[in-house]
């Protein structure tokens, strides 16, 4: 039997006439990474408020951990970290004082206390900033100690909204290392996200637009399963023949990428190679190739956005 960490129906909220979250039905299993990919505006943030009890939900039923929400946010907050978008720790004292003063907030006292939040400098690289000013670190520093934070208290499940947004590629890839290891030592994650590669690094996404779920399941099956071929095409002219594969009623999107025009077939056609080479636009000498779809390949398709 599937253990869930967090169970939703029909989670809905509005913002006088802005619809955030529409009849939003979730599964998170415990001990997984769950993402929610979709651009700034779709409903990431308002979602991830109404599961931390943040934000009571317009409709719908939402549990957490076995909590109902939002009549146990109370209970629930003592075995949830919550990583916020915006760094949200004090910038005018230093490291270790920011981490002693959230082990208080959860009542970690004494030995403790001294031994969580050394355990967390070692672990994240922060023994040599504990006595800087926070108001002073880089954006992965200030990263590394967010996460810290939140999870100081060892919680069952973790919170993350966009903790990537302000660092760079290398702190994002060192970011995901730390969130496996979290994950293979039993922390349940839900992360948001509009970085395309950091979706595919998550067990299970939905992905979100306007406040509307339009797909979810593991990358790899989505991938598979989108409902539509890629193809490839090198061409001395790429946004003319481009501007034409649009007219075409097999074609769902084209997109230039580089020296390459990366150009979505509808499934019905079985042979998607053969279809463009055939159109008149296409040259002779054009070069095209069946490709593996990418996963936004699948944002494309489920959104409409192509």
């Amino acid at each position: 039997m599937t253990d869930y960490v967090i169970k939703a129906v029909k989670l809905s909220r509005n913002f006088g006439d802005i619809k955030a979250i529409q009849n939003l039905d979730l599964e998170v299993e415990k001990g997984r990474i769950y993402g929610f990919l979709g651009p700034n505006g779709s409903g990431k943030t308002t979602a991830i408020r109404m599961l931390t009890g943040l934000l009571k939900p317009g409709s719908g039923e939402v549990e957490v951990l076995g909590y109902t929400l939002p009549e146990d946010a109370e209970k629930l907050r003592l075995h949830i970290g919550y990583m916020t978008q915006k760094f949200s720790l004090y910038e005018d004292l230093t490291v270790k004082e920011n981490l002693e003063f959230i082990a208080n907030v959860y009542s970690l006292s004494g030995r403790l206390k001294n031994q969580r939040v050394d355990e967390l400098l070692g672990i994240y690289g922060l023994n040599e900033k504990k006595n800087q000013l926070v108001g002073n670190m880089s954006g992965g520093q200030r990263q590394r100690l967010s996460l810290s934070a939140a999870i100081l208290h060892k919680p069952e499940l973790l919170f993350l909204d966009e903790p990537t947004s302000a660092v760079d590629p290398e702190n994002r890839r060192e970011f995901w290392e730390q969130l496996f290891d979290l994950s293979d030592q039993g922390t349940s994650i839900l992360v948001s996200t509009h970085y395309m590669d950091e979706a595919e690094r998550c067990h299970k996404l939905a992905i979100l637009e306007s406040g509307i779920k339009c797909a979810d399941g593991a990358p790899d099956e989505l991938m598979q399963n989108m409902g539509a071929k890629v193809v490839e095409i090198t061409s001395s002219n790429l946004r003319q023949l481009k501007r034409e594969l649009l007219h075409l009623s097999g074609v769902i999107s084209a997109a230039q990428l580089g020296a390459r025009l990366r150009v979505l077939v509808k499934d019905t056609i079985s042979d998607p190679v053969t279809f463009l080479s055939r159109q008149p636009c296409v040259d002779s000498d054009d070069h095209l190739s069946r490709v593996r779809p990418s996963l936004e390949d699948v944002f494309v398709i489920s959104t409409g956005t192509g």
